[in-house]
């Protein structure tokens, strides 16, 4: 079968619209506080983000326009495996060290903060993509998807570098920063199943 870029953009699409699902369910299920199955849906996720930096670093080599938003996406795949294995491997241990070892605990608050940290840089990457992708719809007459996509692309990218660059509390108990990360994230699925072909 060939690989097509074509097909390569409905590819990443799905895989980003899979992602923000993943997100989606751990938000819920963390803010209701119910049992999260962090290794099922960080596994998940893992997997997911893997595939999109080989599908977007494709798509980066094939692409005529928008290479910016394509390296973006492909940049932000990797970042999220690297955060996502974070969590996976190294919160238990730390906090696990933390509760028996009270001097431990500094150690394990600075692994979450760099894991928020590559977090916020995965989404300031993800929300550059959507404003170059939601111009370009903007332009090509989709003025309602344009719009929000740009929008929403900005809203992420300031609260995102803000969370990167003052602390992830900056925006005290509003979660500004990671739901408009998971937003961008899915107008970026949209846009990229709306982008015309060869595009």
């Amino acid at each position: 079968m060939e690989n097509t870029f074509d097909r390569t953009v409905k590819y990443t699409a799905i895989l980003l619209a899979l992602a923000a699902v993943t997100q989606s369910i751990y938000t819920a299920l963390y803010v209701s506080e119910a049992e999260v199955p962090r290794q099922l849906l960080w596994g998940t996720e893992a997997i997911l983000f893997t595939l999109m930096a080989a599908v977007a670093g494709s798509a980066l080599v094939q692409t005529k326009r928008y290479h910016l938003a394509w390296s973006a996406i492909t940049a932000a795949a990797v970042l999220n495996v690297v955060q996502v294995g974070v969590g996976l491997t190294m919160f238990g241990p730390f906090f696990e060290a933390a509760g028996e070892v009270e001097a431990f605990a500094p150690a394990a608050g600075a692994v979450v903060a760099f894991s928020f940290m590559v977090y916020n840089a995965a989404k300031v990457l993800l929300a550059i993509a959507l404003i170059v992708l939601g111009l370009a719809r903007l332009r090509a007459g989709s003025k309602a998807l344009g719009g929000v996509s740009a929008l929403v692309g900005i809203v992420a990218f300031i609260s995102n570098a803000l969370s990167m660059a003052m602390g992830r509390d900056f925006s005290g108990e509003l979660p500004i920063a990671g739901g408009s990360g998971v937003l961008a994230t899915v107008l970026l699925a949209v846009c990229l199943f709306t982008l015309p072909a060869e595009e």
